[in-house]
């Protein structure tokens, strides 16, 4: 992959610097793990991002934060508006709460009781809506339109990239104060922008890093994109254990990004997944969610070409119903 001039990208290293800045009062710095059980298992030397011990429970209150301090003060009172399955929504409606700006969600209603649960507890309006029959979109827009609310989308925007862009940035001045480059950075990927923000934080100081995807298996937008140069939707039926990783297609201003910073996408099997989740809870002490656990699902699949290298992972969320929990663990 040629040398990408960073600074001419939609979102920049400066942006993602001032967002470090905005959020770093409220955001957890969250550490950066090694696990002597992961590194003999793959033969590499694994360095983990858990956004499961981020505030809200995954990275998506980065982007949120950042996204809501950009508000002007005067716009603030008629309120934001976000449309997420859960962590989007409990990013926004914590970040909200902070800010004292009402906040309204639309979620599918069948997303995990849980993130439903605690994104009324951060003081956030619910509207439920059928993910099969009804565009979340349309209806967060018409919410927007009669209120006047800010809408706060869960990924194509530039201060959201950016906010989530400060966990790469942080991955990479944790592994140079250690000494260590990393040769594989993957991350899950839904709509893009974890993967966008990371990508651009990791390469600004180690231009060289291989940066990946990891969807669920048949959600593989991102992989179709990369192989063709150009946005493709994925074509699964049905539902995948990993909720928060179903978008379609992936963002137009995500993907601008991605196309040219990205090697190529991973794809992993919920039964992949669920192995995944049962290695960190045993061997990291760590609840992760099923779609925060793809990038490590790909890494234990043999999906990366980790053997030998130094390779970051990006638990990117921790929140799952107790009960399917229980299940996946068996």
């Amino acid at each position: 992959m040629t040398s990408i001039d960073l600074n001419s990208l939609a979102v920049t290293p400066a942006d993602i610097a001032a967002a470090s800045r905005a959020i770093e009062k409220f955001a957890v710095r969250t550490p950066l793990l090694t696990s002597p059980a992961l590194d003999e298992r793959t033969g590499a030397q694994v360095f983990l991002k858990p956004e499961v011990l981020q505030r809200t429970g995954s990275f998506k209150f980065r982007g949120a934060y950042n996204k809501l301090s950009s508000i002007p003060e005067a716009s603030r009172s008629a309120g934001v508006v976000a449309f997420s399955s859960g962590n989007h929504a409990q990013g926004v409606a914590a970040a909200a709460q902070l800010f004292s700006i009402p906040a309204t969600i639309v979620m599918p209603a069948d997303s995990p009781k849980t993130k439903q649960e605690r994104t009324k507890g951060y003081g956030a309006t619910v509207v439920l809506y059928d993910r099969d029959r009804e565009d979340r979109e349309a209806i967060a827009r018409e919410i927007c339109m009669k209120s006047g609310a800010t809408l706060v989308p869960p990924f194509d925007d530039p201060k959201i990239i950016a906010g989530q862009g400060t966990a790469g940035r942080e991955i990479a001045d944790d592994m140079a104060a250690r000494g260590a480059v990393p040769d594989v950075v993957a991350a899950p990927a839904s709509g893009g922008g974890l993967t966008a923000g990371v990508a651009i934080g990791i390469k600004a100081r180690f231009p060289q890093s291989m940066i990946m995807t990891a969807e669920p298996e048949g959600f593989n937008d991102h992989a179709l994109s990369f192989a063709a140069g150009q946005r493709q939707s994925h074509h699964a039926a049905g539902r995948t254990v990993c909720d928060a990783l179903m978008a379609p297609i992936p963002g137009e201003l995500t993907f601008s990004i991605n196309r040219q910073l990205v090697t190529s996408g991973a794809e992993v099997s919920d039964a992949e997944v669920a192995e995944a989740m049962k290695f960190a809870f045993r061997e990291l002490k760590l609840v992760v969610e099923p779609g925060g656990a793809v990038a490590l699902a790909a890494l234990l699949a043999g999906r990366l070409d980790a053997k030998g290298k130094t390779v970051a992972i990006v638990l990117s969320g921790g929140n799952v119903d107790a009960e399917l929990f229980a299940n996946l663990l068996g």
